[in-house]
């Protein structure tokens, strides 16, 4: 029953028992209305039956009061143009103009329209361009980076397919006794959430190296694509001279672009920090409860098992996974990936790689 409904037999009940007990006053009383109220209801019951009892809005659009459609264009108009300005710079550009609106005019017709927010105008130019086949202007180029930017600093990656990038992290587990101070190196494909990690004793470039080389990379050739790119911080196990650094050239080697965090801000790389701590709570926390570890094999071995579970039976919320495991994701996803990276080859590859200004141009 609708609230209109429960209105109206309120209503009808009001006339009824008034009707019933002969005394309006009484009716009222114990409905919990007005005598005033009971009359104007009586009234309208008696003019236009049970359709009359509805309740009407009292608020009426000021359709006098309403900006003109031609301003409203021209402020609809320079939303797209460039929708990163806010309400105060669009009034004053349009006051350049010989447009004359107030700000407060600007964010009412943006209200109308669902473009109060960046993202909204955003999407709203993303809609635009689709259907119209418009050529983007510097402004809007602008405004499409900023919202990367942001995305990218609240932890949102965008990433378009398996193998398209991959994130890599560095964990301090702990320090056993024996064994030294343990430092996990991890490994997110940030499509799927497939996750792999190895342990090591030292945070070193040559381990950042190897760990690509022994886990990730095998990994991605047994599937039968490329990892193209890789998300790191600015740590030194990551960055450092192109021509000695081990890290940076197992990844020249291997033709895997290098993309960095921002600086002071580790949350770009969340996907990383996000796991780690489902690692610390689901693993690690119960592991060290339960055993004790005298060897690093040891805790690998049950790290391994770990992951196997994580990746294969366990179920993930996250974005692109929707209560699916990461591996059934990346499995679902690689026919695409495949047919995206034989189109990359046959645009622009030499010897089955692409060439750096061809990948450039496509990631």
């Amino acid at each position: 029953m609708t609230t209109d409904q429960k209105l109206i037999r309120n209503k009808l009940g009001l006339l009824d028992l008034a009707s019933y007990l002969k005394n309006v006053s009484e009716a009222c009383r114990v409905m919990g209305y007005s005598r005033d109220t009971f009359y104007r209801v009586k009234n309208a019951y008696e003019d236009g039956g049970m359709e009359a009892l509805t309740e009407k809005s009292k608020r009426m659009p000021n359709l006098k009061n309403r900006i003109p459609e031609d301003v409203e264009a021209a402020i609809l108009d320079l939303t797209l143009e460039n929708p990163a300005l806010g309400q105060k710079r669009v009034s004053d550009e349009l006051r350049r103009r010989g447009i004359f609106v107030s700000a407060a005019g600007v964010r009412c017709v943006w209200l109308r329209h669902g473009l109060e927010v960046f993202q909204k105008r955003l999407k709203a130019l993303e809609v635009h361009v689709a259907k119209t086949g418009h050529v983007l202007t510097e402004d809007q180029l602008k405004a499409m980076e900023r919202a990367q930017d942001e995305k990218m600093a609240f932890g949102e990656i965008e990433t378009e397919h398996v193998g398209y990038l991959g994130a890599q992290d560095t964990y301090y587990v702990g320090n056993i006794k024996g064994v030294g101070r343990i430092y996990q190196q991890t490994f997110i494909d940030t499509f799927s959430s497939l996750a792999m990690a190895k342990l090591y004793t030292s945070k070193h470039p040559i381990n950042s190296a190897d760990f690509l080389n022994d886990r990730v990379i095998p990994f991605f050739d047994e599937k039968g694509i490329p990892l193209l790119r890789i998300l790191t911080d600015r740590g030194t196990e990551y960055c450092g001279n192109p021509t000695t650094h081990e890290f940076q050239l197992f990844l020249a080697l291997n033709d895997v672009e290098h993309t960095k965090t921002k600086v002071r801000s580790p949350q770009t790389n969340g996907i990383c920090e996000r796991f780690h701590k489902t690692i610390k709570d689901e693993f690690y926390s119960l592991a060290f409860r339960r055993k004790i570890y005298l060897t690093l094999d040891e805790l690998q071995k049950d790290l391994d098992l770990w992951l196997y579970k994580y990746n294969n039976q366990r179920t993930h919320q996250g974005k692109r996974c929707k209560g699916r495991t990461p591996m059934d994701t990346f499995n679902d996803n690689l026919p695409l990936a495949k047919e995206k990276w034989i189109s990359y080859m046959d645009e622009g590859h030499v010897d089955g790689f692409l060439t750096d200004d061809h990948l450039t141009a496509q990631i």
